[in-house]
């Protein structure tokens, strides 16, 4: 399976118990709200909290081949032909996180999407365990849908004052992968960010290819972070992408931050590494800012 491991890994040393009960009081409806029960305890002491402040920010809609899909969006009050970022979140979906890093980057002056990807198969917030969660969800997502569905948002984005010459893609985990998929999909993307996304794995009919296949075709430049520690992403395979990237001439960079683990920016959980978190964030904006998207 894709990546449901690396957050088991990144969950191991938890503290604190949370029966059923406990665990289904954190779940919300709304986008942008509440936690995957899978991934509780929270480390709210920790957690960045952005307001809304100058910014339209809330859920927005739109019909996919008859399916309405959902998604975070946050952007400037009153701004129009804003550069555009999707933000591809890990599989607990698009919850109180996923929404801050969209107003993080509206705040700096982007439109910034989050997409509800999972809409079609569940939601993410209903499963207690991850074993659940990858069962009924993740493992019945295809690569396809979720293109097309990117897809279908830059559109949306194009007529909801973004400036679709302008686009960059920024992912964690789950959503780190299809940075890098996407980034191949679609060539016009100007840059991407992939946060620890998974680089190689077994294929199946869902998931026909994995990075390091699109790897010698691939023109977008991706900045990929990474922790040196990563149990379910062994540094190897990431010295195996950039091996093939540089014999295809692509631009593409690494950052491998020795003293993290998988999930290292994820502010809500025990794997957040602040200082590893505050640095990969000042290198993904600088990468947006030195690709055209800004």
């Amino acid at each position: 399976m894709n990546d449901p491991q690396n957050d088991v890994d990144s969950l191991t040393g938890t503290t604190g118990l949370f029966d059923a009960g406990n665990r289904r009081a954190f779940i919300k409806t709304a986008l942008g709200t509440g936690f995957a029960a899978a991934v509780l305890p929270v480390c709210a002491q920790t957690m960045i909290k952005t307001d809304t402040v100058g910014l339209t920010a809330g859920e927005v809609s739109i019909v996919v081949n008859g399916q309405k899909v959902p998604a975070y969006r946050a952007q400037p009050e009153g701004k129009t032909n804003l550069p555009v970022i999707l933000v591809l979140s890990e599989i607990f979906g698009v919850h109180e996180h996923i929404a801050d890093v969209a107003r993080r980057f509206a705040k700096l002056g982007y439109l910034a999407i989050a997409p509800d990807l999972f809409v079609r198969q569940g939601n993410p917030a209903a499963y207690p365990t991850i074993a659940e969660l990858n069962k009924e969800i993740i493992s019945k997502v295809p690569d396809a849908q979720v293109l097309g569905d990117i897809d279908a948002y830059i559109a949306w984005a194009k007529d909801n004052n973004g400036d679709i010459d302008k686009v960059g893609i920024n992912g964690f985990c789950w959503g780190g992968r299809f940075v890098w998929l996407y980034s191949a999909h679609n060539p016009k993307v100007k840059a991407g960010v992939a946060w620890y996304g998974r680089l190689v794995g077994e294929k199946s009919a869902l998931m026909p290819q994995f990075p390091i296949d699109i790897a010698p075709t691939l023109k977008v430049p991706v900045l990929g972070l990474y922790g040196g520690k990563d149990g379910g992403i062994p540094v190897a395979t990431v010295e195996q992408m950039k091996e093939v990237l540089q014999k295809a001439g692509n631009k593409s960079a690494f950052v491998v931050f020795p003293n993290s683990g998988h999930a290292f920016h994820a502010d809500y959980r025990p794997s957040y590494v602040e200082a590893d978190a505050k640095d990969g964030w000042q290198r993904a904006i600088a990468w947006f800012k030195s690709h055209g998207v800004a």
